[in-house]
């Protein structure tokens, strides 16, 4: 619980955008090993796409990586 009051406080020490890139990582890693045990068990798991594409963006932004400014960029010229 400490962890958290430290997180919303304002003299954290706690980096707030590599932890929401973690977070968003592991969800990543949580989804995959979701769908390989429902691949071997033969269930279809049903992810769509934007949800998959949320976490991959965030990840890819949070940890600073230009490339995600960019993909980012081309997906709203897209639209």
């Amino acid at each position: 619980m400490a962890f958290f009051r430290e997180l919303v406080s304002d003299t954290n020490t706690i980096n707030e955008k590599s932890f929401v890139g973690v977070v968003s990582f592991v969800m990543m890693i949580i989804l995959f090993g979701t769908d390989i045990v429902t691949g071997i068990m033969g269930i279809k798991l049903a992810v769509e796409k934007w949800i998959f594409d949320g976490f991959m963006l965030l990840t890819v932004l949070c940890f600073g990586i230009s490339e995600g400014s960019k993909i980012l960029q081309k997906r709203v010229n897209k639209k």
